[in-house]
Order: C-alpha cells, then sequence, then structure tokens
C-alpha cells in the first residue's frame, strides 16, 4: 500500500475512534452497574437530605457556592466496605485535607481496558473509609476497608461514603443494582396510617387541600403540592407502604417545629419520602407493612387541620394511583 495511502487511513480511524470516545466518554462505555458498596445498604442507597447538606449529585454545597462533585452511599460507621468492581487501588485519599477522623479513602481504576490505548472502563474515589491497603488489585465484592467514624466529625450527619468519578460525571446510575433487590409485585402500597386502611386522601381544610398539585401559598410565593396528604390522627402508628432501604432524616420545613421530621424509602421499584412523621430509625431495611414510626403532633402547629402525612415521590410524580389500595377489586 502507497504511503500516503496508509497515513490517510490511520487519520480516519483516529479520527473516527476519537468521535466514538467523544460520544462514550470512558466512564459511560460498556455500562455495568457496580456492586454492594457498603453492608446493610445492598441497594447503595443514596443518602437524603440532613442539617448538613443532601447527599445527591450536584446538590448545592457551602450556601450555593459549590456543588456536590459525586453522590453520598449511606453507610454506618464502622461498616465493611466493599470494592464496586475490579481493578487497581491507589491512595491515600485526602478529602479534607485536614487530617480528621474520616479524612481517608482511595481510588479504585479498571475493570478492563477494551484496547492499549483505551483508558480503564472506571474509575472512582472513595472517601470516608480506611482501606486495607492503599495498592494492588482488587477483585468486584472482595473487601475493601472500613466504614470510618463519621459522627466524630458531623453529629447527626447520615453517616456515608462519598463516591466520586475521577472525570467528575455523575455516578448514580452505576450505584443501582443490575437486578433490583426488591422486585416490585404489586404497585399498590400497603396501609400507611393506623385508622386509615384505605389510605384516604385529606380533603381542603382552612389551610389548603391534600390533592397531588393542590395550589399552595407560602407567602407571596404561589406554587404547587409536591405530593399527597393520606390522614393520619396525631400519634397514630405509621407503617411501610413497601418493602426497602432507609434513609432520612428527612426535613420538610427545615424550621425544627413540632412535624419536621421524616424518612425516605427506596426499594420495590419505588422511591418516596413520608414526612410529619417520627420514624424508629433512620437506616436499614424495612419490610412491607412494619411498623415505621409514628405521627407527630401536627395540631400544635397547624390547629383544626387534617391531620396527616406528607407522601411525595422521590421524582416529584404523582403517587396517588399507589395509594388506591385494589380499588374496585
Amino acid at each position: 500500500m502507497p504511503a500516503l495511502s496508509l497515513v490517510a487511513l490511520v487519520s480516519v480511524v483516529s479520527t473516527v475512534f476519537a468521535g466514538q470516545l467523544a460520544a462514550h466518554p470512558p466512564q459511560q462505555q460498556h455500562r455495568k452497574h457496580w456492586a454492594q458498596i457498603c453492608s446493610g445498604n445492598p441497594n447503595n442507597a443514596i443518602r437524603g437530605c440532613d442539617r448538613y447538606g443532601c447527599g445527591r449529585f450536584g446538590a448545592h454545597r457551602h450556601g450555593g457556592k459549590e456543588t456536590h462533585s459525586g453522590v453520598d452511599v449511606v453507610c454506618a460507621d464502622g461498616a465493611a466496605v466493599y470494592a464496586p468492581f475490579g481493578g487497581q487501588l491507589s491512595g491515600p485519599i485526602r478529602f479534607f485535607h485536614n487530617g480528621n477522623a474520616i479524612d481517608d479513602g482511595v481510588q479504585i481504576k479498571g475493570e478492563g481496558k477494551c484496547c492499549q490505548l483505551c483508558t480503564p472502563r472506571f474509575c472512582v474515589k472513595l472517601v470516608c473509609i480506611h482501606p486495607t491497603r492503599y495498592h494492588g488489585q482488587i477483585r468486584r465484592g472482595q473487601l475493601l476497608g472500613r466504614m470510618l467514624p463519621m459522627q466524630k466529625v458531623f453529629p447527626g450527619i447520615i453517616s456515608h461514603i462519598h463516591v466520586e468519578n475521577c472525570d467528575h460525571s455523575d455516578p448514580t446510575d452505576l450505584l443501582r443494582p443490575d437486578v433490583p433487590p426488591f422486585p416490585q409485585q404489586d404497585r399498590h402500597w400497603a396501609t400507611i396510617c393506623s385508622g386509615n386502611p384505605t389510605n384516604e386522601i385529606r380533603g381542603c381544610d382552612k389551610y389548603g387541600c391534600g390533592y397531588f398539585k393542590a395550589p399552595r401559598q407560602d407567602g407571596k410565593a404561589r406554587h404547587e403540592h409536591t405530593g399527597v396528604d393520606v390522614i393520619c390522627a396525631d400519634g397514630a402508628t405509621v407503617y411501610a407502604p413497601f418493602s426497602g432501604e432507609l434513609s432520612g432524616p428527612v426535613k420538610f420545613f427545615h424550621n425544627g417545629n413540632a412535624i419536621d421530621d421524616g424518612v425516605q424509602i427506596t426499594g420495590q421499584g419505588f422511591c418516596v419520602k413520608l414526612v410529619c412523621i417520627h420514624p424508629i430509625r433512620y437506616s436499614g431495611r424495612i419490610s412491607r407493612g412494619q411498623v415505621l414510626g409514628k405521627m407527630l403532633p401536627m395540631q400544635r402547629v397547624f390547629p383544626g387541620i387534617t391531620s396527616h402525612i406528607h407522601v411525595e415521590n422521590c421524582d416529584h410524580s404523582d403517587p396517588t394511583g399507589n395509594l388506591e389500595r385494589g380499588k374496585g377489586q
């Protein structure tokens, strides 16, 4: 083959290959969900919101001046931590740069290469853990280390592992298991509050209405109801509508009033926040119909209102259909 033709061919191949890399960044190529990262959190549930902030990718930090560059995977202090994929370790990673009790971590790079010129399929930093070692190979699911004592540094926070892609892309989709740990069997949820077996939704009172997208007014600002209000007497027992993983606390009012508490449940194909309740715990697994907590004293804050649990889907969709337990059957 003439030299000029060979150069032209190499140029074309290089251009096509570069275009493929641009269209499919390294972190997104050959998509494969990662393994469980923390013991006690089989579906890699992400931290909700607490007084220190929220755990989702892009959440505000430092008064809105910065955004969260990773996601926070819920993990109890001292829990075992596992490798999300196989690869090469490097570290230590000092996230806080101040030597506090949680200023440790490790990077994993690997899970295969498509060719000698390609970058590893995945590259991630896991922070707030103490790894068993900082170098060498590790297999997917192998013990990586232990969760550090986050409560010593941030009392009351939802303890978590900070998971950050090396290219600063969003790792959320990669954290979702290949097979959901709680297979969906029934789109209708169980009874949420004792005394309300059909999950009846609050009607209208002097404070407003309980249906989805009901008009709301907060001072001069007007907006729509982002969930539905399931009737529940103050002090009543509250149950889990479906099986899943708990995370919280969820602070809806952000003012510390008598009803500013709640919890999130993720699993069985659903993700929901239940607010104005005090859960028996903020993390761990819970089964459908298991006692979740108690209804808080809403009459102290809104005298004369129809006491209720605010039920809000994490994606802000309408949960009404899920609350109608076998309607018409």
